[in-house]
């Protein structure tokens, strides 16, 4: 089994703005995840280090980050464009810590999102994809999928990881979506769980039996990702 110690670093979003990260990098890893939280929870979640830890362990190297207004314990997320600016320069440390690997991108529900949005407006050098962790289609009983207009405008593979029983994704929405993007897109449905990949006490699997689901899933595509070859953006 791979492991690695964490790293602490510190991360310039802009000349005023520094946001804490965590890299684990396991000697040989094959590519590095730039791993956003979500809205209400940061980078320190138990879902985020088990995920990091369980990544390390199969060679996949994280460099998770905080969200400024996370960074400061405030609850209202930043606006778009600073969670925008935050996600480039995570992007650009990971590029400097681990110069050698191939870059994933993405992040659980919210973080998943706004890597997204920054993609879609320019591409994130280096980035061969995107992961999304339960990615926030809508509000709870409030469907619609206009947060999935700009996904059109990704031109890298994506990857969703999400539960079945996602209140934040309707099946009937997420569903045609996915085939609207076309080839680029990966879904893998998790049976039973809900957004934060939680499983009810009914059901006939456990959170950890899908929680290996979820990471199997994660590390094939990485692997088929990260064999590709970069594409050159002008950012």
């Amino acid at each position: 089994m791979a492991t690695a110690d964490s790293q602490s670093v510190e991360i310039a979003v802009d000349e005023a703005t520094r946001v804490s990260g965590i890299l684990i990098a396991p000697r040989e890893s094959k590519a590095c995840f730039v791993l956003a939280h979500g809205a209400g929870a940061g980078m320190r979640h138990p879902f985020m280090a088990k995920l990091a830890d369980d990544l390390a362990a199969l060679r996949i190297a994280t460099l998770r980050y905080q969200f400024p207004y996370m960074e400061r314990r405030g609850k209202r997320p930043d606006t778009p464009a600073v969670c925008h600016a935050a996600v480039r320069a995570a992007v650009a440390a990971a590029a400097t810590l681990v110069p050698s690997l191939p870059l994933i991108a993405g992040g659980k529900s919210f973080g998943g999102r706004m890597t997204s949005q920054a993609q879609s407006t320019a591409p994130l050098p280096g980035v061969r994809g995107l992961v999304f962790l339960g990615f926030p289609l809508h509000p709870p009983k409030q469907p619609s999928d206009q947060r999935g207009g700009h996904l059109a405008q990704v031109q890298i593979p994506m990857l969703f990881l999400q539960g079945a029983r996602d209140a934040f994704a309707a099946p009937e929405l997420l569903n045609p979506l996915v085939k609207r993007l076309g080839g680029l897109v990966t879904l893998r449905l998790l049976r039973d769980a809900d957004h934060s990949f939680h499983v009810p006490a009914r059901s006939g699997v456990g959170d950890d039996e899908i929680h290996a689901e979820m990471l199997a899933a994660l590390e094939s595509w990485v692997e088929s990702v990260a064999a590709r070859p970069a594409i050159s953006v002008n950012a």
